[in-house]
């Protein structure tokens, strides 16, 4: 008789598990396809079990608190790590639009469009998504303080990206400082 794998509740505490699905977000603001493409990439990486269809993968991302739709409870390990594995692949493959938004090479107008285009996407999709009511998702839509954390988010997947990324974005995503 054999036993199941035990499973462990996740790691991350409610202010990870809000970043962790910012993070998601912020893919789908940069690649118009990119809902689609997490669906893709949980195929491909072997994630069926966990994420058999697009449903349970939004069911997962449903336990940001910030969320319109909620879900009560816990992920359990397993499943947070199987999305920052798929949100570090995601990254390696926007890391090239993700370094030409934080480089500074490029002429500053060219720059601040790029800005200005993944700002209005992202806010677009948290007006869809999110709680309006909340204080952090109005933080995230202030015209001010939300460049600044659209900036971080940008920041956070380019590091996510390369060798190494998955352990960078658990550790960053278990800080509750972060």
């Amino acid at each position: 008789m054999t036993q199941a794998p035990e499973q462990r509740p996740s790691p991350l505490s409610r202010r990870g598990l809000e970043r962790l699905d910012l993070l998601l977000l912020c893919t789908e603001a940069l690649d118009l396809n990119g809902g689609e493409a997490m669906v893709w990439l949980s195929e491909e990486m072997g994630y069926t079990s966990l994420f058999p269809n697009r449903v349970e993968l939004w069911k997962r991302r449903c336990y940001n608190p910030l969320r319109r739709t909620t879900r009560r409870g816990a992920l359990v390990e397993q499943e947070t790590d199987a999305l920052i594995r798929i949100l570090n692949a995601l990254a390696d493959r926007l890391y090239p639009m993700l370094r030409s938004l934080l480089s500074s090479a490029e002429p500053p107008e060219i720059t601040e469009q790029r800005w200005g285009l993944f700002r209005s996407r992202l806010a677009e999709l948290i007006k869809e998504r999110f709680n309006l009511r909340r204080g952090g998702v109005q933080r995230l839509l202030d015209p001010v303080e939300g460049r600044a954390l659209s900036r971080q988010l940008v920041q956070a997947l380019a590091f996510s990206a390369g060798p190494g990324g998955f352990e960078r974005l658990k550790a960053s995503l278990q800080d509750a400082a972060a």
